[in-house]
Protein backbone atom coordinates (compact mmCIF):
# COMPACT_ATOMS: atom_id res chain seq x y z
CA UNK A 1 0.00 0.00 0.00
CA UNK A 2 1.23 3.23 -0.78
CA UNK A 3 2.33 5.62 1.78
CA UNK A 4 -0.15 8.82 1.58
CA UNK A 5 1.96 10.82 4.28
CA UNK A 6 4.87 13.02 2.46
CA UNK A 7 6.34 14.09 5.68
CA UNK A 8 6.26 12.74 9.18
CA UNK A 9 7.87 14.73 12.10
CA UNK A 10 8.10 12.97 15.38
CA UNK A 11 9.27 14.91 18.49
CA UNK A 12 12.35 16.54 16.27
CA UNK A 13 14.20 18.75 18.67
CA UNK A 14 17.09 21.11 17.96
CA UNK A 15 19.47 22.46 20.44
CA UNK A 16 22.29 24.59 19.86
CA UNK A 17 25.43 24.84 21.99
CA UNK A 18 26.27 28.34 23.34
CA UNK A 19 29.95 29.20 23.78
CA UNK A 20 30.94 28.43 27.56
CA UNK A 21 31.82 30.95 30.38
CA UNK A 22 35.59 30.50 31.67
CA UNK A 23 35.67 27.97 34.60
CA UNK A 24 32.01 27.55 34.31
CA UNK A 25 30.90 23.44 33.74
CA UNK A 26 27.23 24.03 32.68
CA UNK A 27 26.47 23.30 29.52
CA UNK A 28 24.51 26.27 28.26
CA UNK A 29 22.01 25.39 25.56
CA UNK A 30 19.68 27.47 22.98
CA UNK A 31 16.50 25.76 22.75
CA UNK A 32 15.24 26.55 18.95
CA UNK A 33 12.59 23.53 18.78
CA UNK A 34 11.80 21.19 21.31
CA UNK A 35 9.70 18.06 20.62
CA UNK A 36 7.66 18.88 17.92
CA UNK A 37 5.89 16.38 15.82
CA UNK A 38 3.48 16.73 12.87
CA UNK A 39 2.69 14.86 9.65
CA UNK A 40 1.80 16.50 6.15
CA UNK A 41 0.11 14.42 3.33
CA UNK A 42 1.24 14.13 -0.27
CA UNK A 43 0.04 17.15 -2.19
CA UNK A 44 -1.20 19.18 0.98
CA UNK A 45 0.28 22.22 2.61
CA UNK A 46 1.06 22.97 6.32
CA UNK A 47 1.50 26.45 7.10
CA UNK A 48 3.40 26.62 10.14
CA UNK A 49 3.18 30.70 11.63
CA UNK A 50 4.22 32.09 14.98
CA UNK A 51 6.59 35.19 16.09
CA UNK A 52 10.29 36.06 14.78
CA UNK A 53 12.40 33.67 17.00
CA UNK A 54 9.85 31.25 17.92
CA UNK A 55 11.65 28.26 15.92
CA UNK A 56 9.88 28.21 12.51
CA UNK A 57 12.94 28.49 10.34
CA UNK A 58 14.57 26.04 12.48
CA UNK A 59 12.14 23.78 12.48
CA UNK A 60 12.59 23.76 8.51
CA UNK A 61 15.96 23.61 8.40
CA UNK A 62 16.48 20.73 10.58
CA UNK A 63 13.42 19.08 8.53
CA UNK A 64 15.55 19.27 5.39
CA UNK A 65 18.97 18.45 7.30
CA UNK A 66 20.93 21.73 6.70
CA UNK A 67 20.90 21.09 11.04
CA UNK A 68 21.75 17.94 12.17
CA UNK A 69 19.02 16.56 15.02
CA UNK A 70 19.56 16.29 18.76
CA UNK A 71 16.60 13.85 19.13
CA UNK A 72 13.30 12.78 17.50
CA UNK A 73 12.81 11.03 13.52
CA UNK A 74 11.90 12.76 10.53
CA UNK A 75 10.03 10.64 8.27
CA UNK A 76 10.15 11.66 4.54
CA UNK A 77 7.91 9.73 1.66
CA UNK A 78 8.17 6.54 4.65
CA UNK A 79 11.83 6.59 4.63
CA UNK A 80 13.79 7.56 8.09
CA UNK A 81 16.32 10.01 7.04
CA UNK A 82 17.39 11.49 10.30
CA UNK A 83 20.66 9.63 11.12
CA UNK A 84 21.88 9.45 7.23
CA UNK A 85 25.09 10.88 6.19
CA UNK A 86 25.59 12.80 3.23
CA UNK A 87 26.25 10.44 1.29
CA UNK A 88 23.14 8.22 2.34
CA UNK A 89 21.17 11.31 2.09
CA UNK A 90 21.98 13.11 -1.05
CA UNK A 91 19.29 10.65 -3.13
CA UNK A 92 16.91 11.57 -0.74
CA UNK A 93 17.61 15.41 -1.44
CA UNK A 94 16.12 15.15 -5.07
CA UNK A 95 12.57 14.55 -2.99
CA UNK A 96 12.83 17.54 -0.82
CA UNK A 97 14.06 21.30 -1.55
CA UNK A 98 13.63 24.56 -0.23
CA UNK A 99 12.70 28.09 -0.73
CA UNK A 100 14.92 31.01 1.51
CA UNK A 101 13.32 33.68 2.85
CA UNK A 102 15.82 36.40 1.45
CA UNK A 103 16.27 35.93 -2.04
CA UNK A 104 19.31 37.98 -2.39
CA UNK A 105 21.40 36.24 0.16
CA UNK A 106 20.52 32.95 -1.28
CA UNK A 107 21.48 33.26 -4.64
CA UNK A 108 25.43 33.83 -5.31
CA UNK A 109 25.85 37.37 -6.73
CA UNK A 110 28.70 35.77 -8.99
CA UNK A 111 26.92 33.13 -10.77
CA UNK A 112 24.25 33.73 -13.69
CA UNK A 113 20.89 33.01 -13.57
CA UNK A 114 21.38 29.94 -15.63
CA UNK A 115 24.20 28.45 -13.65
CA UNK A 116 22.19 29.12 -10.58
CA UNK A 117 19.12 27.26 -11.39
CA UNK A 118 21.62 24.38 -13.10
CA UNK A 119 23.25 23.97 -10.32
CA UNK A 120 21.14 21.31 -8.84
CA UNK A 121 21.67 19.14 -11.97
CA UNK A 122 25.27 19.04 -11.29
CA UNK A 123 25.09 18.03 -8.63
CA UNK A 124 22.69 14.74 -9.04
CA UNK A 125 24.08 14.35 -11.93
CA UNK A 126 21.00 15.01 -14.11
CA UNK A 127 20.63 15.53 -17.99
CA UNK A 128 23.13 16.38 -20.71
CA UNK A 129 24.45 20.01 -21.05
CA UNK A 130 21.69 20.50 -23.86
CA UNK A 131 19.29 18.53 -21.56
CA UNK A 132 20.21 21.09 -18.50
CA UNK A 133 20.04 24.41 -20.47
CA UNK A 134 16.61 22.81 -21.60
CA UNK A 135 15.59 22.08 -17.96
CA UNK A 136 16.38 26.07 -17.33
CA UNK A 137 14.38 27.24 -20.08
CA UNK A 138 11.30 25.33 -19.40
CA UNK A 139 11.79 26.63 -15.31
CA UNK A 140 12.40 30.01 -15.99
CA UNK A 141 8.85 30.14 -18.54
CA UNK A 142 6.99 28.30 -15.53
CA UNK A 143 7.90 30.53 -12.78
CA UNK A 144 7.07 33.94 -15.47
CA UNK A 145 10.44 34.83 -16.60
CA UNK A 146 11.97 34.90 -19.51
CA UNK A 147 14.43 33.15 -21.83
CA UNK A 148 16.92 35.87 -22.04
CA UNK A 149 17.52 36.15 -18.12
CA UNK A 150 19.44 33.17 -18.21
CA UNK A 151 22.32 34.97 -18.69
CA UNK A 152 21.83 37.66 -16.21
CA UNK A 153 23.06 37.81 -12.67
CA UNK A 154 21.28 38.31 -9.51
CA UNK A 155 21.35 41.90 -8.99
CA UNK A 156 19.75 42.47 -12.47
CA UNK A 157 16.27 41.84 -11.10
CA UNK A 158 13.70 42.86 -8.87
CA UNK A 159 12.77 41.15 -5.41
CA UNK A 160 10.27 39.15 -6.99
CA UNK A 161 11.96 38.21 -9.82
CA UNK A 162 14.76 37.12 -7.75
CA UNK A 163 12.28 34.66 -5.72
CA UNK A 164 10.96 33.64 -8.54
CA UNK A 165 14.72 32.01 -9.63
CA UNK A 166 14.89 31.13 -6.00
CA UNK A 167 11.65 29.45 -6.61
CA UNK A 168 12.83 27.81 -9.93
CA UNK A 169 16.05 26.27 -8.12
CA UNK A 170 14.08 24.59 -5.90
CA UNK A 171 12.23 23.04 -8.69
CA UNK A 172 15.20 22.07 -11.18
CA UNK A 173 15.68 18.30 -9.55
CA UNK A 174 11.98 17.65 -9.85
CA UNK A 175 11.33 17.41 -5.98
CA UNK A 176 8.14 16.09 -4.29
CA UNK A 177 8.17 18.09 -0.69
CA UNK A 178 9.26 22.08 -0.73
CA UNK A 179 10.21 24.00 2.20
CA UNK A 180 8.66 27.34 1.37
CA UNK A 181 10.30 29.37 4.70
CA UNK A 182 8.96 32.69 4.61
CA UNK A 183 9.37 32.98 0.89
CA UNK A 184 6.83 36.43 0.85
CA UNK A 185 8.09 38.32 3.33
CA UNK A 186 10.77 40.27 1.58
CA UNK A 187 8.61 40.96 -1.05
CA UNK A 188 6.35 43.86 -1.66
CA UNK A 189 2.77 43.71 -0.71
CA UNK A 190 1.42 44.20 -4.58
CA UNK A 191 3.81 41.07 -5.31
CA UNK A 192 2.93 38.42 -2.44
CA UNK A 193 -0.36 37.32 -3.67
CA UNK A 194 1.43 36.73 -7.50
CA UNK A 195 4.02 34.14 -5.74
CA UNK A 196 1.58 32.62 -3.85
CA UNK A 197 -1.06 31.94 -6.34
CA UNK A 198 2.58 30.70 -8.39
CA UNK A 199 3.29 28.40 -5.88
CA UNK A 200 -0.61 27.24 -5.54
CA UNK A 201 -0.53 26.71 -9.50
CA UNK A 202 2.55 24.61 -9.31
CA UNK A 203 1.34 22.45 -6.46
CA UNK A 204 -0.87 21.67 -8.45
CA UNK A 205 0.30 21.16 -11.89
CA UNK A 206 3.67 19.25 -10.70
CA UNK A 207 1.67 17.24 -7.34
CA UNK A 208 4.08 19.01 -5.18
CA UNK A 209 3.94 18.80 -0.99
CA UNK A 210 4.57 22.45 1.06
CA UNK A 211 5.71 23.48 4.30
CA UNK A 212 4.64 27.12 4.08
CA UNK A 213 6.51 29.34 6.75
CA UNK A 214 5.10 33.11 6.97
CA UNK A 215 4.37 35.60 9.63
CA UNK A 216 0.61 36.79 7.55
CA UNK A 217 -1.89 34.41 9.31
CA UNK A 218 -4.25 35.49 6.02
CA UNK A 219 -2.34 34.05 3.37
CA UNK A 220 -1.52 30.84 5.77
CA UNK A 221 -5.32 30.09 5.91
CA UNK A 222 -5.25 31.21 2.45
CA UNK A 223 -2.73 28.81 1.07
CA UNK A 224 -2.53 25.85 3.69
CA UNK A 225 -4.90 22.40 4.22
CA UNK A 226 -3.38 22.38 8.09
CA UNK A 227 -1.84 25.18 9.78
CA UNK A 228 0.40 24.72 13.14
CA UNK A 229 1.16 27.12 15.88
CA UNK A 230 4.45 27.84 17.32
CA UNK A 231 5.78 29.72 20.50
CA UNK A 232 9.02 29.57 22.05
CA UNK A 233 10.41 26.36 20.14
CA UNK A 234 6.78 24.55 20.63
CA UNK A 235 4.18 23.68 18.94
CA UNK A 236 0.89 24.80 21.02
CA UNK A 237 -1.99 24.32 18.20
CA UNK A 238 -2.34 22.73 15.34
CA UNK A 239 -5.54 21.70 12.85
CA UNK A 240 -7.23 22.23 9.69
CA UNK A 241 -6.61 26.07 8.42
CA UNK A 242 -10.49 26.78 8.12
CA UNK A 243 -10.99 25.16 12.19
CA UNK A 244 -8.05 27.05 13.59
CA UNK A 245 -8.60 30.50 12.12
CA UNK A 246 -12.40 30.67 12.99
CA UNK A 247 -12.11 28.91 16.25
CA UNK A 248 -9.06 29.46 17.70
CA UNK A 249 -8.20 27.60 21.23
CA UNK A 250 -4.76 28.62 22.48
CA UNK A 251 -4.58 32.13 24.11
CA UNK A 252 -2.07 32.74 21.72
CA UNK A 253 -3.05 31.55 18.71
CA UNK A 254 -6.35 34.41 19.81
CA UNK A 255 -3.84 37.09 19.82
CA UNK A 256 -2.20 36.16 16.66
CA UNK A 257 -5.35 36.31 15.18
CA UNK A 258 -6.38 39.36 16.91
CA UNK A 259 -3.67 41.44 15.71
CA UNK A 260 -3.92 40.72 12.20
CA UNK A 261 -5.00 44.40 10.40
CA UNK A 262 -9.10 44.46 9.98
CA UNK A 263 -10.64 47.02 7.63
CA UNK A 264 -13.54 47.57 10.77
CA UNK A 265 -12.03 49.65 13.44
CA UNK A 266 -14.53 48.69 16.06
CA UNK A 267 -14.26 44.53 15.40
CA UNK A 268 -10.19 45.37 16.28
CA UNK A 269 -11.59 47.48 19.48
CA UNK A 270 -13.61 44.71 20.55
CA UNK A 271 -10.32 41.97 19.85
CA UNK A 272 -7.86 44.45 22.19
CA UNK A 273 -8.51 42.33 25.43
CA UNK A 274 -6.55 39.45 23.61
CA UNK A 275 -3.65 41.30 22.49
CA UNK A 276 -0.07 40.18 23.28
CA UNK A 277 1.93 42.34 26.15
CA UNK A 278 5.50 41.71 27.01
CA UNK A 279 8.37 40.09 25.39
CA UNK A 280 9.09 36.24 24.78
CA UNK A 281 10.90 34.22 27.19
CA UNK A 282 14.55 33.68 26.54
CA UNK A 283 15.08 30.28 24.55
CA UNK A 284 18.25 29.64 26.76
CA UNK A 285 16.19 29.13 30.12
CA UNK A 286 12.74 28.80 29.36
CA UNK A 287 10.52 29.02 31.75
CA UNK A 288 9.10 25.83 33.78
CA UNK A 289 5.30 24.58 32.76
CA UNK A 290 3.48 26.78 30.17
CA UNK A 291 6.19 28.55 27.80
CA UNK A 292 3.07 31.19 27.27
CA UNK A 293 2.22 31.78 31.14
CA UNK A 294 4.03 34.67 31.83
CA UNK A 295 1.96 36.76 29.12
CA UNK A 296 -1.20 34.79 29.15
CA UNK A 297 -3.78 36.41 31.24
CA UNK A 298 -5.41 32.93 31.59
CA UNK A 299 -2.76 31.81 33.51
CA UNK A 300 -2.69 29.74 36.91
CA UNK A 301 -0.41 28.61 38.74
CA UNK A 302 -0.71 24.66 37.39
CA UNK A 303 0.20 26.68 33.90
CA UNK A 304 2.85 28.00 35.23
CA UNK A 305 4.40 24.43 37.53
CA UNK A 306 3.03 21.98 34.38
CA UNK A 307 3.93 21.76 30.76
CA UNK A 308 0.94 21.30 28.77
CA UNK A 309 0.39 18.83 26.11
CA UNK A 310 -1.61 19.02 22.99
CA UNK A 311 -4.46 17.30 22.92
CA UNK A 312 -7.75 16.81 21.06
CA UNK A 313 -10.02 19.11 21.20
CA UNK A 314 -12.22 18.55 18.47
CA UNK A 315 -11.66 16.41 14.82
CA UNK A 316 -8.37 17.01 13.65
CA UNK A 317 -7.71 19.65 16.35
CA UNK A 318 -5.08 19.79 18.66
CA UNK A 319 -4.15 22.51 21.26
CA UNK A 320 -1.67 22.35 24.72
CA UNK A 321 -2.93 24.52 26.88
CA UNK A 322 -4.45 23.42 30.59
CA UNK A 323 -7.29 25.20 30.42
CA UNK A 324 -9.08 23.83 27.72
Amino acid sequence: MANENMLEVRNITKYFPIEQKLFSKEKTVLKAVDDVSFTIKKGETLGLVGESGCGKSSTARTIIRLHDLTAGEIILDGVDISRMNEKQLLPHRRKMQMIFQDPYASLNARMTVKDIISEPLHVHRIGTKSERNEIVENLLHKVGLKKEHAMRYPHEFSGGQRQRIGIARALAVNPEFVICDEPISALDVSIQAQVVNMLQDLQEELGLTYLFIAHDLSMVKYISNQMGVMYLGKLVEIGSSEEVYKHPAHPYTQALLASVPAPDPRAVQAEEDVMLEGDIPSPINPPQGCRFASRCKYADERCKSEEPELKQIGLNHLAACHLL
